[in-house]
């Protein structure tokens, strides 16, 4: 009996051996070969003692982070050269223990420019290996000069860089841990957004499903957006302070507030919102608590879409509700600097006849497509490998905002959902916009929801999420240097499919997502 026992306990282990290879040393990670670039460095990082290099706030949107609770973790940095002209600086986490099998790779705000160090944290704290790249440069990502005569680098930005920095991530997760990931996401806001759909697009292989979040896509038409927006205070030779858009979120909220049957100080429905900006204008002797007839143009242009000199509408407005926070586009003496340096130093490098204030807007779409569409934009009708093969698109967008127009995403998902089999629409792609939710997180509304556990449990079970709840933050960020503002209520909503919205059920506490039921808009 003991020979037996012996005999089965051996073999027991080897199974176990063979279901669970050993884990690889963390420093002997930088012995690994890569196929497009080198491993820089491979040490082991205790439990709470990251430090973020350079001290975060490089790049808006990627802060600083707090790390003191995430757990021990192996930090491989890389050095990725597809090119000869490439030098994209990425890094890979892999948790010491308890890893989940899982891979999610992290993207980037605007232009780049930086690792997103404090969104990589939370993967690793839920026990998933994790990656994030500069994208090929190193700046404030409020300009592309790094690109001026590199155009290999701006194919980095574009789409190359992810993808290297994702094939180089498996490769690593295979390495420590004896076997690859089981499943792989994508999940970002903004340009990470982007980067998702790009990697759908282009890669299809890469994730089996992923978080796309404000996308900033299509890039080239953003991009001429913003100059649009930029452009109109200037235009009509007025200011558009706070005070002057808090004026118009005024009237927006008088206007649209209570159309989803609660009044609340959210707009929750703002493609039925009708405002009439004509009753903020000033009457003969006001001076005070009014907008000037140049500054009423100038609203109603800002919501009303871009346009050429003709007066023929080439490009959609921002949602009503975004106006607080699109006085970052609209208060400089010029427009936003991000798109600014589109122009001025990617598509009209060299010209010096070209003149922001006078070019017609249907020259700036053209040319801003011309120069960068094929490297920086996912048409909405490219995904069907990526779909093909099973993979599961999470979009979502916050009405409020006002960086990026959710009318963007709405476009994107209209030509998607047109492009795909039912089957394929209803089972693998879903659409959720988060009333009062400004540019990736932030507003007056619940902005903080969960796009990482409803894509992996999506990939896991192959439901696909029905309804997401999300939680409004009690505690504002305020502006640096200045005493914290007061708690909020707390607030919850259900986030609902598109076009389906959040009905209050008329009883019960409205700010619980239980008095809640997603259904189709009255109007």
């Amino acid at each position: 009996m003991r020979s037996h026992w012996f005999l089965g306990s051996v073999a027991s282990l080897a199974i176990m051996a063979l279901a669970s290879p050993a884990q690889a040393a963390c420093e002997d990670l930088a012995d690994l070969a890569l196929d497009s670039g080198e491993v820089v460095s491979a040490q082991t990082v205790g439990a709470g003692a990251f430090q973020q290099p350079g001290g975060g706030g490089v790049n808006p949107g990627v802060a600083g982070g707090a790390y003191s609770d995430v757990p021990a973790f192996c930090r491989v940095q890389l050095r990725l050269t597809p090119t000869s002209d490439s030098d994209i600086r990425s890094e890979v986490w892999l948790p010491i223990s308890g890893w989940n099998g899982k891979y999610v790779g992290i993207g980037n705000g605007i232009w780049a420019g930086s690792i997103s160090y404090s969104q990589m944290a939370e993967p690793i704290r839920r026990g998933y290996a994790t990656a994030s790249t500069d994208t090929g440069h190193t700046g404030n990502g409020l300009t592309a000069e790094w690109a001026v005569g590199h155009p290999e680098r701006l194919v980095d930005f574009g789409h190359r860089a992810v993808h290297v920095t994702t094939t180089a991530a498996k490769a690593l997760v295979g390495e420590f841990y004896g076997r690859g990931p089981d499943l792989s996401f994508w999940n970002s806001c903004s340009t990470g957004g982007r980067q998702g759909l790009m990697a759908a697009y282009r890669y299809p292989n890469d994730f089996d499903a992923i978080s796309a979040m404000a996308p900033a896509n299509p890039m080239t038409d953003l991009m001429t957006q913003s100059m649009w927006q930029g452009w109109q205070p200037q235009r009509f030779g007025v200011a558009m302070t706070p005070q002057a858009l808090g004026l118009v979120h005024g009237e927006v909220l008088r206007a649209c507030d209570a159309q989803d049957g609660v009044t609340d100080g959210i707009v929750g429905r703002p493609l039925q919102c009708r405002p009439d900006f004509a009753r903020l204008q000033c009457t003969p002797g006001q001076t005070e608590g009014c907008l000037s007839p140049g500054q009423v143009s100038a609203v109603h242009n800002l919501f009303g879409g871009v346009r050429a000199n003709d007066g023929t509408l080439l490009l959609p407005g921002w949602p009503y509700g975004t106006e607080m926070q699109m006085a970052a586009l609209v208060m400089g003496q010029e427009p936003f600097p991000v798109a600014m340096s589109y122009f001025r130093d990617l598509a009209y490098a060299g010209r010096e006849d070209w003149d922001w204030r006078t070019t017609d807007y249907r020259e700036y779409m053209v040319d801003a497509r011309s120069y960068g569409a094929d490297i920086l934009n996912v048409p909405s009708d490219g995904l069907g490998q990526y779909f093909a093969r099973g993979g599961k698109l999470l979009l979502s967008h916050g009405w409020s905002d006002g960086l990026i127009p959710a009318t963007n995403t709405l476009a994107f998902h209209h030509g998607l959902y047109g492009a795909l089999p039912a089957s394929q629409r209803e089972n693998q792609l879903r659409l959720f916009m988060a009333p009062g939710m400004d540019h990736c997180a932030g507003g007056d509304g619940p902005s903080d929801f969960d796009t990482l556990a409803a894509i992996d449990e999506w990939a896991t079970t192959g439901n696909a999420p029905n309804r997401l709840i999300a939680t409004r933050p009690t505690q504002v960020a305020g502006f640096p240097g200045q005493p914290p503002q007061p708690p909020r209520e707390p607030m919850e909503r259900p986030l609902c499919p598109w076009p389906t919205v959040a009905v209050y059920d008329g009883s019960g506490d409205p700010n619980v997502a239980e008095s809640f039921s997603c259904g189709m808009p009255n109007t």
